[in-house]
C-alpha cells in the first residue's frame, strides 16, 4: 500500500516547485479551491466528503491523500467517509448506465445511416 502521509508531503513539495515555476497557475488554483469556502453553507466536513467522492471518481491519489487528511481534521468519521465513497460508487455505476444508453443510441444512429435508401 501507498504511504499516504509521505506521499502527501512529497506532493506538496512538488507543487511548491510548480509554484516557483508558474506562480500564477498555483494562485489561480488556490483561488478556485477556496471560492466555495466563502459562503460556508455546506461546512468544511461536507465539502471534504464531497471532495473525496469526486477524488475517487477521478482516480486522483493526490486528491485522496489531501482530502482524507482534511476530512478527518474536520471531524469526519470512517463511517461517513465510507458512505461518501458509496455515493461515488453508485454515481459512477449510474453514469456508466447513462453512457451505455448513449452508446446504444449512437449504434442505432450509425446503423440507420448505413441502411440503403428505399
Amino acid at each position: 500500500m501507498l504511504n499516504w502521509i509521505d506521499y502527501r508531503k512529497e506532493l506538496f513539495g512538488r507543487i511548491g516547485e510548480i509554484a516557483k515555476l508558474s506562480p500564477d497557475t498555483v494562485k489561480a488554483y488556490q483561488t478556485m479551491s477556496s471560492a466555495g469556502q466563502k459562503a460556508d453553507l455546506l461546512g468544511a466536513k461536507t465539502r471534504e466528503l464531497i471532495s473525496l467522492a469526486v477524488a475517487v471518481s477521478l482516480r486522483c491519489d493526490g486528491c485522496i491523500t489531501v482530502h482524507t487528511a482534511e476530512a478527518l481534521k474536520h471531524g469526519a468519521t470512517r463511517e461517513e467517509i465510507a458512505e461518501a465513497l458509496g455515493v461515488a460508487v453508485a454515481m459512477n455505476a449510474g453514469a456508466t448506465m447513462v453512457y451505455s444508453a448513449r452508446t446504444m443510441d449512437a449504434v442505432a444512429a450509425y446503423q440507420a445511416d448505413s441502411k440503403p435508401a428505399a
